[in-house]
């Protein structure tokens, strides 16, 4: 019941600003599976749905640019796939510190006050798609996350276009990397009961949050986002030295 609420609260927070907060998810999901492994491939799985059901509302909505979504999943795939490859060269804290970090600089600057919202329609760059989200996914296959909070913070900032849209392409392109973690825990074992009971709760949750999204003006989207940023980024601070 405890996976469930609080799964539940991490879907419907994340569906509202394009995330699926698994580092948030993760201690709770490790802490009731069979093993630790287990529990990682369980909570790789349920970000997998949850990011799912809220790309299907932000497609059904029109706020997922494709362009973007071409250029990014594929890299991001494959850099996941490197990065797992290379899991255990480099001290998993000490990458995930930097991700820590660079959330809360993500986060704080999401909040400045500004006295214009972001101009809509902004010049897509492609290359920055590319790079980013390449290395975004070795990071998070170091690290055993699909890293939406550190992607949102690039699409946002980086790759240009429409704020609501990168909410949108963010969750998509997450999905992409959850169903690849999903295949890279099966030698490991994954608990497919924490699994189904983390996806049952995340998909009412993740609908609702990604409804949200739309009544929210580009502002208040904006500070949504770098609020849940700075709190992801303490959890993975604390996950990373505690």
């Amino acid at each position: 019941m405890l996976v469930a609420l609080w799964c539940f609260a991490t879907a419907l927070a994340g569906g509202l600003v394009g995330l699926v907060l698994g580092n948030i998810r993760l201690p709770v999901i490790v802490a009731a599976a069979s093993s630790p492994a287990a529990g990682a491939g369980a909570n790789i799985g349920v970000s997998a749905v949850a990011a799912l059901t809220a790309a299907a509302t932000h497609i059904r909505a029109g706020r997922i640019d494709w362009r973007v979504f071409g250029w990014m999943a594929p890299p991001s795939v494959a850099g996941a796939l490197l990065g797992g490859l290379l899991s255990g060269k480099v001290p998993g804290d000490i990458l995930l510190g930097v991700i820590g970090v660079t959330l809360l600089v993500f986060g704080v600057d999401l909040l400045r006050p500004r006295r214009e919202p972001m101009r809509r329609g902004r010049e897509i760059r492609p290359g920055a798609a590319v790079v980013t989200g390449a290395a975004i996914g070795v990071l998070g296959g170091f690290v055993g996350l699909i890293l939406g909070s550190l992607r949102i913070g690039a699409l946002i900032r980086f790759v240009g276009g429409d704020t609501f849209r990168s909410v949108g392409t963010n969750v998509a392109v997450g999905f992409c990397l959850g169903v690849a973690g999903v295949f890279g825990h099966l030698p490991g074992g994954v608990d497919w009961t924490l699994l189904g009971v983390g996806a049952a709760a995340s998909v009412p949750g993740a609908l609702l949050g990604a409804r949200l999204t739309g009544r929210l003006d580009e502002r208040e989207l904006l500070r949504a986002v770098g609020a849940v940023l700075l709190v992801a980024g303490t959890a993975t601070l604390l996950q990373a030295f505690v």
